[in-house]
C-alpha cells in the first residue's frame, strides 16, 4: 500500500508552499520521499513481470525532483505539491515509451506513453501511423485498452500536421501532439490494497502502445 505518509505531506505542503516551511519540515519530506521511492520500487518489480523493458531500473531514476523551475512560469510556488515518476527504459529522461504515476490528493493518476515528444520523436511517429495507420487504431480501440484510457491524452492539433494531406482518411490519429494517455484514480483506491491491482491492469493493457511505441523509437 502507499504510504499515508506520502499524502498527509502532500496536503500540508499544498497549503505551506514556501521555503521557510518545506525547511522546517525537512523530515517530513524525506519519509514521505523514501517511502515513495519504495512504492516505486515495488511498482517497477511488479511491472517488470509484463515489460521486461524495465529490468534492472531502479525507482532514483525514475522519479521526478519536487522543485520548480519558477524561471520562467507566472506560478512562482517553490514546490510541486505531487510525487511523480515515469517508469520507462533508461528512466525519466527517456525518449521511450513508459509507464507514469502520479500521486496528489484529489488527483492521482496513472497513465504512459509519449508525452511532450521530442520534434524528431513526434516526426517518427505520424510517419509510421501514416503508413499503417490501422495498426495504431487497433491498438488504441482495444476493448481492454479503452475501458482504462477511452482517449488520448492533451491537445490535437486543429488541421493536418505539416507535409500530410489534410484528406487523409485517418489524419485524426496524426493530428496528437502527445501520443499518450492518463486515468484518475480516486484517493480510496490509491490509499488502498486496491492500488497495485489498479496499476497492474492499467499498465497491462498499456504494454502494447508501449511496445508499439518503442518499436518506432528504436533506431533513433
Amino acid at each position: 500500500m502507499l504510504s499515508n505518509s506520502i499524502y498527509e505531506f502532500l496536503l500540508e505542503l499544498r497549503e505551506n508552499n514556501n521555503r521557510d516551511w518545506f525547511h522546517a519540515n525537512k523530515k517530513k519530506y524525506d519519509k514521505a520521499k523514501k517511502d515513495f521511492e519504495l512504492f516505486v520500487e515495488l511498482s517497477i518489480e511488479q511491472i517488470k513481470v509484463i515489460d521486461p523493458d524495465l529490468s534492472g531500473l531502479n525507482a532514483k531514476d525514475c522519479i521526478f525532483r519536487i522543485f520548480r523551475d519558477v524561471r520562467f512560469s507566472e506560478n512562482k510556488q517553490p514546490y510541486k505539491t505531487h510525487f511523480g515518476a515515469f517508469l520507462s527504459k533508461n528512466g525519466r529522461k527517456s525518449k521511450y515509451g513508459g509507464y507514469y504515476i502520479h500521486i496528489e490528493p484529489e488527483g492521482s493518476f496513472l497513465g504512459g506513453g509519449c508525452y511532450m515528444p521530442a520534434p524528431n520523436v513526434l516526426k517518427a511517429i505520424r510517419e509510421e501511423i501514416f503508413h499503417n495507420p490501422l495498426e495504431f487504431k487497433e491498438i488504441i480501440t482495444n476493448k481492454e485498452f479503452s475501458s482504462h484510457f477511452p482517449e488520448m491524452y492533451g491537445e490535437k492539433l486543429k488541421t493536418a500536421p505539416r507535409g500530410y494531406p489534410k484528406d487523409f482518411e485517418y489524419i485524426d490519429l496524426l493530428n496528437f501532439k502527445n501520443y499518450a494517455v492518463g486515468k484518475m484514480v480516486p484517493d480510496r483506491i490509491v490509499l488502498s490494497e486496491q492500488f497495485s491491482d489498479e496499476i497492474l491492469e492499467c499498465f497491462a493493457s498499456l504494454r502494447t502502445l508501449n511496445a508499439y511505441l518503442n518499436e518506432i523509437l528504436a533506431d533513433l
